[in-house]
């Protein structure tokens, strides 16, 4: 069992920057990837960003160049870097983590964006 805590959701200005944090109840350093799904009222749920075991990282098009996704093994947190936030951008944001067969969520939070 995985339970994972997201943090750093909220409002912000077009424009602005957001740092979502995930922190997970054991070591991620076997975790075969974890990342971030966003899902808007109305929108199917859609992969924001993941970090493999391996370290390779994976984005949606959209975001490439504004977020950044990266881990602290040692804190066993992952993050998710949101610069230049758009209107387009709000959503629920939800961490997981892929661990063998098993996929864990967390709770989500809410990113909103003002035009």
């Amino acid at each position: 069992q995985v339970q994972l805590v997201e943090s750093g959701g909220g409002l912000v200005q077009a424009g602005g920057s957001l740092r979502l944090s995930c922190a997970a109840s054991r070591s991620i350093i076997n975790m075969e990837s974890m990342g971030w799904y966003r899902q808007a009222p109305g929108k199917q749920r859609e992969l924001v960003a993941a970090i493999t075991r391996g370290g390779t990282t994976n984005y949606l098009d959209s975001v490439k160049g504004r977020f950044t996704i990266s881990r602290d093994s040692a804190k066993n947190t992952v993050y998710l870097q949101m610069n230049s936030l758009k209107p387009e951008d709000t959503a629920g944001y939800y961490c997981f983590a892929r661990v063998e067969l098993a996929l864990y969520w967390g709770q989500g939070t809410q990113v909103t964006v003002s035009s």
